[in-house]
């Protein structure tokens, strides 16, 4: 049985749930794929912090201490932010090693660039857990990729946000009662910038654009609008007049090859695909040339459903280097 190096690059919430699916799914992955994965560092900034028992002779603070496992063939990132995750990752894909990712703004920005330095190197890079957590919609929109055109994206990327406008609409909340709920939730973070904002949709909107398109728009050139500007009293007449809002991220490429796109509040009423998306739950339509509109909806986040997808992209991996696919 081959025994497979993995490393994972941060502990949080993320980083942790994908340390107990491998364990989990030990047996499933061995049965599926032939071979063992066993976790053999993890990258965190305090090593004297042991967040899940057991692990403490795992720990490093050191990307080299990683990177010099004999064997090691696989890297999960569970980062926040663009750096130090590109440069860990760039040196990962310089020692081979596929990586996997969950970081969204490093991916926005920088994962073109890291996808060409992986294709030069001979590994691969899983990015499914940039975009809508649980939602396979990067896996399903390579798929259709393969025969169909898109020509526009209209998706629900944030479940902070959807849930606020859901219970400012089902409770007739204000916007600051549904974030102090979210916040208690463990929704919304203690600084809920980059969800209410609409940043972090646009980031993940920008990840879509550059699978579906090959390309993003000027990123200054794309209106980025939040919630937080929307009233309870506002909410309340959409309802009146049968309609929802919801904050919808909307990319397009028009006649002339342009790339169009927008991030904002938007009122739909009960014949739009993104009408009936409450709570957290994240939302994308695909608009195709063969198969026409093509919706998928699920979970937008969480430790287990970011994570999951997480190791089916590795699983996925595997499969291709194998000639057979692998489900999770």
């Amino acid at each position: 049985m081959a025994i497979i190096k993995a490393a994972i690059l941060g502990f949080g919430t993320v980083g942790q749930g994908i340390y107990h699916v491998l364990n989990e799914k030990r047996e499933e992955l061995r049965n599926k794929l032939g071979l063992e994965l066993e976790v053999a560092k993890i990258l965190v900034r305090d090593t004297s912090k042991e967040r899940v028992p057991g692990t403490a002779h795992l720990l490093t603070d050191s990307i080299d201490d990683v990177l010099s496992v004999k064997g090691l063939q696989v890297v999960f990132e569970a980062i926040v932010n663009e750096e130090p995750a590109f440069t860990y990752l760039k040196k990962a894909v310089e020692h081979k090693c596929h990586v996997v990712t969950a970081n969204k703004v490093m991916f926005a920005k920088r994962g073109l660039e890291l996808q060409e330095l992986a294709k030069q190197n001979g590994v691969f890079v899983g990015y499914e857990a940039t975009t809508a957590g649980g939602v396979p919609v990067i896996k399903t929109m390579k798929n259709t990729l393969l025969v169909n055109d898109v020509s526009r994206i209209q998706g629900i990327l944030n479940g902070t946000s959807n849930y606020i406008l859901t219970k400012m609409r089902a409770e007739g909340w204000s916007f600051e009662e549904a974030l102090r709920e979210a916040q208690v939730l463990g929704y919304a973070e203690a600084d809920p910038y980059n969800d209410v904002s609409g940043q972090d949709a646009f980031k993940k909107l920008m990840i879509l654009s550059a699978l579906a398109f090959g390309e993003q728009p000027d990123w200054a050139d794309v209106e980025v609008i939040g919630i937080d500007g929307i009233t309870s009293e506002q909410v309340m007449d959409a309802t009146e007049q049968g309609l929802r809002y919801r904050h919808v991220a909307e990319v397009e490429k028009l006649s002339d090859g342009t790339i169009f796109a927008k991030v904002g509040p938007m009122l739909v009423d009960k014949e739009h695909p993104l009408y009936p998306i409450d709570d957290v739950f994240n939302a994308v339509t695909m608009e195709t040339n063969y198969i026409g509109t093509l919706t998928l909806v699920g979970p937008g986040a969480g430790m287990y459903p970011t994570a999951s997808v997480m190791v089916e992209d590795y699983a996925e991996i595997i499969g291709k280097r194998a000639g057979f696919v692998v489900t999770i």
